[in-house]
């Protein structure tokens, strides 16, 4: 037995009182009856539905000591299911953190316009892939502006479609350095607080995105359905074109992160969020869902309407909802990036103003596994009993049976 006043691990978080798996359970059919939806749209559903539950398969954590048992399910790994985010976005903040160059960074959003938004969700792999080109296009033409910063910034930017009442607003999130590498090899660190004029970035963000959305349709390449089919005809359509010049977009920059850390914070919470987290559930019935909003505010919809909405978030099949762009992008990490490291540590050392740099990992280092980063993130070693805190055995569950098959290892294997 394990020795009397051991330490004994904790029995875990305080998991949601409710789901949106059981919201699905219970009125996914009736949606899929009454509505026509994508095939993303239906697996999402579907995968959230079956989510860490016998169905997929899993574990059974036994004690050999007390005999306490704990069934672990598997997960969908859906990137939309609200229980399947936390560990890849760990995973995925360890690669880029590698990357990060040590210096404040600015947070600049860029919003469609409502006018566009139906045409939008009938066109999403296009559109939501202009967005992303346009933001980085304006905000890269104005770094390279030699009466501005005449630089190539690092740019990593995320696709946000939803607002907290979870209807349809999509916009990108972009997390921009402050600073980068000129022509001549050099660095240029931006004002303290200040990277462009949001009212010139606006202006240019706006012009960028209507000149391509305007190819887009020259060439065919638009579909107008729904209540969009008046824009198939060209009056039409040139007069939301006139509309929306004549409009100002919301673009705008927040205060600048305070260093690699706050960005390190904001990543962590931002880049892999889905439209709704369980937590934010309050209750729900056959006559509505009831979940907060902001500043402990409330929002109620019919249950159908509240996965209706849910499903508008659902992203076409493979697309990238985090790209990186200038210093950041792909083709840059081993040159530009490189040398922008090199920079910033030449200014280090010749001044302690600038934050230490991260340093890389070696390619050999170990990353942690599922146990270890649960362990760091929430102090709870899932490989302990949490009654009397001895080693668990792992016990496989076979899909669809919740009774143990074969033991497949003792957790944590040696």
């Amino acid at each position: 037995m394990h020795p009397a006043g051991a330490p004994v691990a904790p029995a875990g978080p305080v998991r949601p009182s409710l789901e949106v798996a059981e919201i699905v359970r219970r009125f996914g059919d009736e949606l899929l009856s009454s509505r026509v939806l994508g095939f993303e749209q239906r697996q999402a559903l579907e995968h959230i539905e079956q989510c860490r539950t016998a169905r997929l398969g899993g574990h059974l954590d036994v004690c050999p000591d007390c005999g306490h048992q704990r069934p672990a399910y598997n997960s969908c790994r859906d990137r939309h299911c609200p229980k399947c985010q936390w560990l890849l976005s760990q995973r995925w903040l360890d690669s880029r953190l590698e990357r990060m160059l040590p210096i404040h960074h600015f947070h600049v959003v860029f919003t469609l316009p409502s006018e566009l938004r139906r045409l939008v969700l009938y066109n999403r792999r296009q559109l939501f892939a202009l967005l992303f080109e346009s933001a980085s296009a304006a905000l890269k033409k104005l770094a390279a502006d030699d009466r501005r910063l005449g630089a190539q910034l690092g740019i990593t930017a995320v696709l946000h479609t939803w607002s907290r009442d979870l209807s349809f607003h999509p916009q990108i999130h972009c997390v921009v350095t402050g600073g980068g590498v000129n022509a001549d090899g050099q660095w240029v660190g931006t004002r303290p607080g200040f990277l462009f004029p949001v009212r010139v970035l606006g202006k240019l963000f706006r012009g960028i995105f209507l000149d391509a959305l305007k190819r887009l349709a020259a060439r065919g390449e638009l579909r107008f359905d729904g209540k969009c089919a008046r824009l198939a005809s060209a009056s039409e359509w040139q007069h939301l074109i006139d509309r929306l010049y004549r409009k100002r977009w919301n673009t705008y920059s927040k205060k600048p992160f305070g260093g690699i850390e706050s960005v390190h914070r904001y990543l962590a919470k931002y880049t892999h969020r889905i439209a709704i987290s369980n937590r934010r559930l309050v209750s729900f019935d056959e006559q509505s869902v009831v979940f907060y909003t902001r500043n402990g505010k409330t929002a109620s919809l019919a249950p159908l309407s509240f996965l209706a909405r849910f499903i508008c978030h659902v992203l076409p099949k493979a697309f990238v909802r985090i790209r990186h762009f200038g210093l950041y992008a792909s083709a840059n990490v081993n040159g530009r990036l490189q040398q922008a490291h090199a920079l910033l540590e030449q200014t280090a050392a010749s001044s302690s103003v600038a934050e230490p740099s991260v340093e890389p990992e070696a390619d050999t280092a170990v990353r942690p596994d599922y146990l270890t980063r649960y362990l760091n993130a929430t102090g709870i070693d899932l490989s302990r009993c949490p009654v009397c805190g001895s080693t668990m055995y792992r016990y496989a569950l076979v899909p669809g049976c919740s009774a143990p098959a074969i033991a497949i290892s003792r957790a944590p294997p040696e």
